[in-house]
């Protein structure tokens, strides 16, 4: 699941080791613009014995490619082993906008940025020289001191899993060849072969042998049990903020994946009147059948229906978000699903 801490970080905490308890293989923490993932996943591992912390997701602008993977590396060794690397590009308005850092290359710097981590995580003396990343420094561009380092304590793991969030045909090609996870958003089983079919073929033929199968992890907020309108609704305003105002106009990755999806009409709709200060008209204008087919709302049959498609288009790893009441209904609803998951 991703970790939602709205209503208090360690409160949330609090209920992860019950949702341990009750099944749940792996917590997500965002690093959006609010605090930083990496305090919070350290947090995260002290509590927890066997469950799985990873970032969701670092953005790939923030730190240098070293630092990342010295970050990773000390997760991945106060956890035992237990971290996963997500990363992604994010998007022009967080990182223009919030870092004040050029929105640029997005798939040579994810793809430079991987290769460098490798190489830190093995202790090989670090050298890179790339398009985007030198290392060292080039002695023209610094005082000329800079020298091959590697990494002073020894990893855990020298091969950490990389995922990596990604919806564009070139960068779910590039992430299908070099990562261990792909993360894609707002997913629809029924379309994943005809949106991402050919891009994650491409990928997988160039992929190495000594990578493990990808892991396809999908987000669905859940919530099981009858006369579910009012939740399924209840997603409606965030499919309207990406598919309507995460981005112009002419440069909006979300607007662009509904409308491959065929939903060319209700994208230019929803955009219009996001962008024109209409919020809530914008949401009323989300497909019903977009918010159904991405989800895991409904009946126990139905859920149990959706969790088959999920994994007949490719998933294997469902990152779901409760949307039960209590924390112990919380904790209750990760059991039930994840005995259908097992049943499934």
């Amino acid at each position: 699941m991703p970790l939602n801490f709205s209503g208090g970080f360690k409160e949330t905490v609090d209920e992860l080791i019950d949702y341990e308890k009750a099944g749940l293989d792996i917590v997500y923490v965002p690093e959006a613009y609010s605090f930083d993932a990496v305090s919070q996943l350290g947090f995260i591992a002290a509590r927890t014995e066997r469950l799985e912390i990873a970032s969701g997701i670092l953005q790939i602008y923030t730190r240098t490619p070293t630092l990342t993977a010295m970050t990773a590396a000390g997760l991945d060794f106060v956890s035992d082993g237990r971290f996963t690397l997500g990363i992604g590009a994010s998007g022009p308005q967080v990182i223009e906008g919030f870092h004040g850092l050029p929105y640029s290359a997005p798939l040579g710097r994810t793809r430079e940025l991987v290769e460098i981590c490798r190489q830190v995580w093995r202790r090989e003396k670090v050298t890179h020289e790339g398009k985007h990343y030198n290392i060292p420094l080039p002695t023209e561009q610094g005082t000329g001191l800079g020298k091959p380092l590697k990494l002073v304590n020894h990893p855990v793991r020298e091969r950490i899993p990389i995922m990596i969030a990604a919806i564009g045909p070139k960068n779910v090609a590039m992430t299908a060849e070099i990562a261990e996870a792909w993360e894609p958003i707002f997913y629809v089983p029924e379309k994943a072969a005809e949106v991402w079919g050919e891009p994650l073929a491409e990928g997988k033929a160039k992929r190495d042998d000594s990578l493990p199968e990808l892991d396809t992890v999908v987000q669905a907020p859940l919530a099981i049990g009858e006369d579910l309108e009012e939740l399924l609704d209840s997603m409606r305003p965030m499919l309207a903020l990406y598919i309507g105002g995460m981005g112009s106009k002419g440069k909006n990755f979300y607007n662009n994946l509904a409308r491959r999806y065929g939903y060319e009409a209700e994208a230019e709709r929803i955009q219009d009147l996001y962008l024109d200060g209409k919020k809530e008209e914008a949401a009323a204008a989300v497909p019903r059948e977009l918010l159904t087919k991405t989800s895991l709302i409904g009946p126990e049959s139905h859920v149990r229906e959706r969790i088959a498609a999920f994994r007949d288009s490719g998933v294997t790893t469902l990152n779901v978000t409760p949307l039960a009441g209590s924390a112990a209904e919380r904790t209750a609803l990760i059991e039930r699903v994840r005995k259908l998951a097992d049943e499934v």
